[in-house]
């Protein structure tokens, strides 16, 4: 299923807990009863969704957001409450409370894969993907004008999104590309090229051969 307009939205303002939960380990100095005591907390609770996560890793969509709105969702609640009690012990301008704010103010991002099951709870996927652009980017800066760094962009969000889902970069391009140029696909189904879409299509041309 393509992402609808809404979905992508929702993505563009999705947040990261691996980036929200660092910030009390990065202010403990000056008030490191507080700051443990919500990191321990918040520990335990993404511990538990995590674990969660690893039993349900590999499963549908659908599964795993039934899974997450059952099993995770309480979980997260309960740590809002308590984030939002301990918000109203500390004085508004400590840095400990500029986090928790900071969190809070991020919640509808943070908890976006309780509501579709092909968010993943955190970025880590993504930013393990992207270490080889990371490690060439010096090379992109000489990419000789700004289309071709919007192509050298393109093409890397492409083969990216390729690996996500199993694919072999090549030979998914190379056949996208030779659709594109041969007309068999039209500009109205270009959709179909999509790396999900296609891979969908060709197990199902794998089933009907078997």
């Amino acid at each position: 299923m393509p992402p609808t307009r809404r979905w992508r939205a929702a993505m563009a303002r999705r947040s990261d807990w691996l980036f929200v939960w660092r910030m009390p380990a990065q202010i403990r100095r000056g008030v490191q009863d507080d700051a443990v005591a919500v990191r321990s907390r918040g520990d335990r609770a993404l511990q538990a969704v995590y674990a969660i996560e690893a039993e349900i890793r590999g499963s549908s969509a659908e599964q795993r957001l039934a899974a997450r709105r059952t099993r995770t969702a309480p979980l997260m609640e309960a740590l809002k409450a308590r984030l939002t009690s301990m918000l109203g012990q500390l004085f508004s301008q400590s840095p400990l409370a500029g986090a928790i704010n900071y969190t809070l103010n991020h919640w509808d991002g943070l908890t976006l894969f309780l509501g579709d099951g092909r968010v993943e709870v955190d970025t880590n996927t993504v930013e393990r993907s992207m270490r080889p652009i990371a490690m060439g980017r010096r090379n992109s800066l000489f990419s000789g004008s700004e289309g071709g760094a919007e192509s050298w962009a393109i093409l890397a969000s492409l083969v990216n999104t390729a690996k996500l889902h199993e694919l072999d970069p090549q030979a998914y391009l190379a056949d996208v590309l030779e659709r594109i140029v041969s007309g068999q696909t039209k500009s109205h189904q270009l959709h179909e090229l999509l790396a999900w879409n296609w891979k969908a299509a060709q197990a199902r041309i794998a089933q009907a051969a078997a």
